[in-house]
């Protein structure tokens, strides 16, 4: 059978000891079904038709947002804890990939968030998110006050140890830690969820996707915005944060057969009986 995809782009990163034995493995397997293999895909200008990342859900976090520039499906190979987006077993690495290179696989799309951290009306930061934009706190161990706007409407002013913007893959992350709700992948929304709010009345809120977030902050040392924990940027009085969905999303391939709230029950060990 041809292969769906002639030219695949692998991005490993993990500390496992086992990382150099399943790329030797994931090697083998594409050279035998004589794939042209890219060996340093974040820098290559060759667009490959699918990128395999082997490691943990950072790993395909830091290559989701350079491929969805591309427009190039991406492939999760599980060698860390969770691997809610690298759902592939590196036992099943063999199966898995041939199935997927002969074109039986089930393909899904996950929205981005795009945000900026502005002063004085100029952007000094734009990053691009798959899990989650957050304002937060920093060393000092102060609470923050800031203000969020939706759509140009304000929606409150908040004491907190910061806020979390979170797309429906993000709300399995942070996100789901600091109490937020879980929204399906398929969703087009967004999650609000504080973090440790001095009024407990504040609670997660989901919006359309096609909203646009304001946080101001208008109290606070030491604070500071992350995008998916990549990139960051100190805030000081006055700054915005402003996040809007970004205009292309992340292709992700799974195995045929995979079903979400599957993967949830595995993960979240929702079928486990308490003893």
């Amino acid at each position: 059978m041809p292969n769906a995809f002639k030219t695949v782009a692998i991005v490993g990163k993990s500390d496992a000891a086992s990382l150099p034995e399943v790329l030797d493995k994931l090697q083998g397997v594409l050279s035998a079904r004589g794939v042209e293999v890219l060996a340093d895909p974040l820098t290559t200008k060759v667009r490959p038709d699918l990128a395999i990342v082997v490691g943990g859900d950072g790993t395909l976090l830091n290559c989701a947002r350079i491929m969805a520039e591309r427009n190039v499906p991406l492939v999760g190979i599980n060698l860390g804890r969770l691997g809610f987006l690298t759902d592939i077993a590196a036992k099943d690495l063999s199966q898995a990939i041939n199935s997927i290179l002969d074109g039986d696989y089930a393909a899904e799309e996950r929205m981005l968030l795009a945000g900026s951290c502005e002063r004085n009306g100029k952007a000094h930061l734009s990053a691009v998110a798959m899990n989650d934009v957050v304002v937060s706190r920093g060393a000092m161990g102060s609470m923050i006050e800031f203000a969020v706007t939706v759509d140009g409407e304000f929606i409150y002013s908040l004491r907190a140890d910061g806020l979390i913007v979170a797309t429906p893959t993000g709300t399995t992350a942070y996100a789901l830690s600091a109490g937020g709700p879980i929204l399906h992948p398929a969703l087009q929304a967004i999650a609000l969820v504080p973090i440790s709010p001095h009024t407990l009345s504040n609670r997660p809120v989901a919006i359309r996707s096609t909203s646009r977030i304001e946080i101001t902050l208008v109290r606070g040392v030491d604070a500071r915005a992350n995008f998916d924990v990549q990139a960051y940027s100190q805030l000081d009085q006055g700054d915005v944060v402003a996040v809007t969905s970004a205009p292309r999303a992340v292709k992700l391939l799974h195995p045929k057969g995979y079903r979400y709230f599957s993967m949830l029950r595995q993960k979240l060990k929702w079928n486990e009986k308490t003893t």
